[in-house]
């Protein structure tokens, strides 16, 4: 492994394992050709994948275990027994650092147990938390926490906040993304305790973000800001509320484009359009959730995802450990602080 850069690939996790792992990793070799590749899991069934694809195999080194972490188990089950298997394996080459990151479909609960069990948090952040890239009618957006908590005091929250800007300025290149917190109000005086006490420390913190206030669930999507935060809960229920909403909006249009002769040629003309809103809402393009806080990176891809789906994981992996994520979170704690701006608030719309 002569290259900077080695992710380390968890190739037994997932609904299509190991063949969509090692096709979805084809293609980030193409995207990235400064990374290489330690790929965990069962070299009988990993190797005669590989055979097929010289420039992947040329980067890739096979680590063999037969051990699995499947669906079914629980997180206790999996720190019990899940260390030696090819998700355990793929952390501890972070931990051990053969690895600057590692990819995972598999089981999320396991993950984050064995993740923040073997990687431990980083100093200043009481809890991890998991993020990911969202679609807005404006582009793309982060949003944070997804479940790795479900509930969260102001400090978590403050937390997410600074960890979710430290991920937009990495993945989306913004210099100082704009953050909200996810509220049933507008107002300064809307929400619970944690919310407005969150909100309130945000304001009065030297920050290389801005700071906007609240919105509300119709916001999430619609892109006024870059970074969406709020407890895992919430978080959890509002991500799969949109992509149920994505999936019917798909399904409610393909079966009115089949419904009549003139629908049909209708989709003619329509289907350039169609075709790139089916891109943009495509959950495959804005794969790789990251667990933010721990003392490594460790990126969660969707169970179901295809090929381009994991290499999309894959890609958020390699940038995140190009621009050394975890350095960017830890100098933005040091910065932040608690202190005020120098003009007493922080930058707020």
């Amino acid at each position: 492994m002569t290259r900077k850069l080695v992710i380390a690939l968890d190739a037994m996790g997932g609904d299509h394992a190991p063949g969509a792992i090692i096709d979805g990793a084809v293609i980030a070799c193409e995207r990235h050709p400064d990374a290489s590749y330690l790929i965990f899991g069962d070299e009988a069934a990993i190797k005669p994948l590989l055979a097929r694809h010289q420039r992947l195999a040329e980067r890739a080194v096979i680590r063999h275990t037969d051990q699995v972490v499947s669906g079914d188990d629980k997180p206790g089950q999996a720190l019990r027994h899940g260390r030696q298997s090819s998700m355990g394996r793929a952390i501890a080459a972070v931990v051990d650092g053969e690895a600057n990151v590692a990819v995972s479909a598999g089981n999320t609960g396991a993950l984050m147990a064995l993740a923040k069990f073997m990687l431990k948090t980083m100093p200043g952040i009481d809890r991890p938390a998991l993020a990911t890239v969202i679609p807005t009618e404006r582009g793309e957006s982060v949003m944070l926490d997804l479940g790795a908590n479900v509930e969260c005091d102001e400090r978590n929250l403050v937390e997410f906040a600074v960890m979710g800007a430290a991920f937009a300025r990495t993945l989306l290149g913004l210099p100082s993304p704009r953050v909200a917190l996810l509220n049933v109000g507008v107002e300064e005086l809307k929400g619970h305790d944690a919310v407005k006490a969150a909100g309130q420390k945000l304001r009065n913190m030297a920050l290389p973000l801005e700071f906007t206030g609240f919105i509300e669930g119709d916001g999430i999507t619609a892109g006024t800001v870059d970074v969406v935060v709020t407890d895992g809960f919430t978080g959890n229920i509002a991500l799969k509320t949109a992509e149920g909403t994505a999936r019917m909006i798909a399904n409610l249009l393909a079966n009115a484009f089949r419904s009549s002769l003139m629908a049909k040629l209708g989709y003619l003309f329509a289907r350039g359009g169609l075709r790139a809103l089916k891109d943009h809402l495509d959950p495959n393009n804005h794969n790789g959730a990251v667990f933010l806080g721990l003392n490594g990176l460790v990126v969660k891809s969707h169970g179901g995802a295809n090929a381009l789906g994991i290499a999309s994981a894959i890609g958020v992996a390699h940038d995140m450990a190009a621009d050394d994520l975890m350095g960017r979170i830890a100098a933005d704690l040091k910065t932040g602080g608690g202190a005020p701006a120098a003009s007493g608030k922080a930058a707020v719309s």
